[in-house]
């Protein structure tokens, strides 16, 4: 699904230069659940964003469904995206002037969607996330856990084949992070979809199918 070759990344000011990614190459398959884990500033973040195409690689390429990305123009790339990744962030990332079922709904904006279709679409996935009583509320009158799962819920209402997750228990305590943990899982058991989480979380990462480990940009395990 996914290949990662020869990847690096450099970061330059006009007196500094910084090395976040340095040659990695990493093959993820269809349907797999991967974790990447690291001390802070390692990279993971970094190299999960080139992953998402929201960042390019200094060096290297990326394959994503058999289709070489650098090829791309910028309008191919955001429909790309939109069609085939779904992104989930620590900071949940919501409109707070937006109603939850609205929030959903954003990403199918991009589409030809009818307004009809995005909104059964949205409620689909919060109705998926556990969350089918909450479509009126404001981001501000949910918790932590609640909001994360609007998150998820927005980030497969376009229901993409893979999901960027990073750091989706991070801010949680560990009983509502294992609930996101479990609604990830299955969306991955259930749907088959691939998702690539970084984690600070050993015990997060290890309910995955395989961990990535980096240090200083390099991969290590």
């Amino acid at each position: 699904m996914i290949r990662l070759q020869n990847i690096e990344k450099v970061y330059r000011t006009d007196t500094v230069e910084t090395l976040a990614i340095d040659n990695i190459t990493l093959d993820i398959a269809k349907g797999e659940f991967l974790s990447i884990m690291g001390p802070s500033g390692c990279g993971k973040s970094t190299l999960l964003n080139i992953i998402g195409l929201l960042d390019e690689p200094s060096k290297g390429s990326i394959r994503i469904d058999d289709q070489d990305t650098s090829r791309f123009s910028d309008q191919q790339m955001a429909k790309f995206r939109n069609q085939k990744l779904g992104f989930i962030f620590q900071s949940y990332h919501l409109i707070n002037d937006l109603q939850v079922l609205d929030n959903v709904e954003l990403p199918l904006l991009y589409r030809t969607s009818s307004a009809k279709e995005r909104r059964q679409l949205a409620t689909e996935a919060l109705e998926k996330v556990g969350l089918s009583n909450r479509l009126k509320h404001f981001p501000n009158q949910l918790s932590g856990g609640q909001r994360q799962r609007v998150a998820i819920a927005r980030a497969i209402v376009g229901r993409p084949q893979i999901i960027l997750a990073d750091e989706p228990t991070g801010n949680l305590d560990s009983a509502m992070g294992n609930e996101i943990m479990d609604i990830l899982i299955n969306l991955n058991k259930n749907d088959g979809t691939t998702i690539i989480m970084v984690t600070h979380d050993e015990n997060m990462a290890h309910k995955t199918h395989r961990l990535v480990r980096l240090f200083d940009g390099s991969q290590v395990q």
